[in-house]
């Protein structure tokens, strides 16, 4: 999938209305958080790449950093929630089995990769925000993320985890969301580039080594 340049609309002719200029933010924005960092990038480059010379672009559009960055992560929170919610309540039939509650996090995940380069920017910056503990700072951000349907996928995560000390518990569900969203963004970027070096597995395979791989991490040895 090929996002359109930052200065013209999908159909190549000169933005000229609101809409226009609030999607080539968002798209200029979502290549930078994935690729600098959410904290990093900068919102004059974002201004710049979406063809903007109004340096308060981003201001106008979305308020904050923080409102962009949330409007950033809505584009997906449809899909996500919908795919989340299903394989949640399929895990909830089957008690106390950890690898199904771990596919409601993995395979939704695995499928917006596959839908273009802004699922997978989107995976990006998710496991940035949570590694860097950001995810809860600022409630827009929050409640883009919640609208997806990961917060009932991560309780329910922790409820099949086996008995361990509090701190261990919350090292390993950041270490697997990192470990999840990275290797799915890896694999889907070796596809986008032609690389045949990570797509040994078709996606059926991927998604179940990759479940069976993370059950593993929550389940081994306490230290």
């Amino acid at each position: 999938m090929t996002a359109p340049s930052p200065g013209e609309t999908p159909s190549g002719s000169p933005a000229s209305s609101g809409a226009e200029t609030r999607q080539r933010l968002l798209v200029a924005a979502t290549r930078a958080f994935a690729e600098h960092g959410v904290t990093n990038a900068s919102l004059l480059d974002i201004t710049r790449q979406a063809g903007q010379r109004n340096r308060g672009a981003v201001h106008y559009h979305f308020g904050s950093r923080e409102g962009l960055l949330a409007a950033v992560l809505e584009q997906h929170a449809d899909f996500l929630a919908e795919r989340e919610h299903r394989l949640h309540q399929a895990a909830l039939e089957r008690p106390d089995d950890l690898p199904a509650a771990l596919e409601a996090l993995v395979r939704p995940a695995t499928e917006l990769a596959e839908t273009g380069w802004s699922g997978r920017c989107y995976l990006v910056i998710v496991a940035d925000l949570i590694a860097d503990e950001q995810h809860d700072k600022d409630p827009d951000v929050r409640a883009a993320l919640e609208r997806t349907g990961g917060v009932p996928v991560y309780e329910l995560i922790t409820a099949r985890m086996p008995a361990m000390p509090e701190e261990v518990r919350a090292e390993r569900l950041a270490l697997l969301t990192s470990f999840v969203l990275r290797a799915i963004g890896d694999r889907a970027r070796a596809e986008e580039r032609g690389s045949t070096q990570r797509l040994g597995l078709d996606t059926e395979t991927f998604v179940r080594n990759l479940v069976s791989m993370a059950t593993g991490m929550l389940r081994a040895d306490l230290p």
